[in-house]
């Protein structure tokens, strides 16, 4: 089973003047002026298992590029093994020539999480400790050099990866995501409860 998304638009910036280093009585500064060189798009997927992860950035993030990632899963995974792919509702997940490869590739299964609860996609947390971990106080000259980061970063997680343990309980999970759906449906009919 695969947790699988896209984290894009993930900006290449360098701040202008250098930041302060931490030091007694100080935290580290950073300026708040920066240049941008570009973006790039990870697409990832967190194995549920055993915590490791495939993942391919790419320039854009539209049908085409997240059919070369599931070429890659297809690479990069057993070829004995079926897949249950987790993804969430874009619709470059779900675009007919999408559909199409999946057709041909039957080891392929794809499960869709509801509207409003990629909360409940666990590569979410991963893009959560990338970003925390590695990109936000970083500086990158180039998106090129920001690959690197988030190449590097990904190959460090898989040499001690963690598999994703929910602390809730199946029966508590599901209500909340019945919760939000009736509050979606309240606010989308313009009442409250």
């Amino acid at each position: 089973m695969l947790c699988c998304d896209e984290k894009s638009k993930l900006q290449a910036l360098d701040c202008t003047p250098p930041g302060l280093p931490i030091k007694k009585g100080r935290a580290q500064t950073m300026t708040h002026d920066y240049k941008r060189h570009g973006t790039t798009t990870l697409f990832a997927a967190l194995n549920v298992l055993d915590g490791q992860v495939i993942g391919q950035c790419q320039q854009r993030h539209t049908h085409a590029e997240w059919l070369e990632f599931l070429r890659k899963i297809e690479r990069d995974t057993p070829k004995d093994k079926p897949l249950h792919l987790i993804a969430d509702n874009y619709a470059t997940h779900k675009h007919p020539a999408v559909q199409a490869w999946l057709a041909k590739h039957l080891r392929f299964n794809m499960h869709f999480t509801p509207a409003s609860a990629s909360w409940l996609n666990t590569v979410e947390r991963f893009f959560r400790d990338l970003t925390t971990a590695r990109l936000r106080r970083g500086a990158f000259t180039s998106a090129s050099e920001l690959v690197i980061a988030i190449e590097e970063y990904v190959a460090h997680h898989n040499l001690d990866p963690k598999p994703s343990i929910w602390t809730k309980s199946a029966r508590d999970i599901l209500q909340k995501v019945i919760r939000t759906n009736g509050r979606s449906r309240s606010e989308q009919n313009g009442t409250l409860h």
